[in-house]
């Protein structure tokens, strides 16, 4: 099973995605790169990014999923 993931990570996340929802990609490594001026904390800075690109990734199958059927 995976990490449990704080919600102070996922309401972060959610509003991040909700203001600039262009800026973020599908990859932990666009993502990082996107909130590098935005936060200071690593660690945070990390767990984020990596949540975003699980919300984009799991966003984007279930909108394709939508289109085939």
């Amino acid at each position: 099973m995976g990490r449990i993931k704080s919600t102070l990570v996922k309401r972060t996340s959610r509003q991040l995605l909700e203001n600039s929802p262009d800026d973020f990609g599908k990859t932990f490594e666009e993502n990082k790169k996107a909130l590098g001026s935005i936060l200071s904390s690593k660690k945070m800075r990390n767990k984020i990014a990596g949540y975003v690109a699980r919300i984009k990734k799991n966003t984007k199958t279930i909108i394709n999923d939508d289109e085939q059927q």
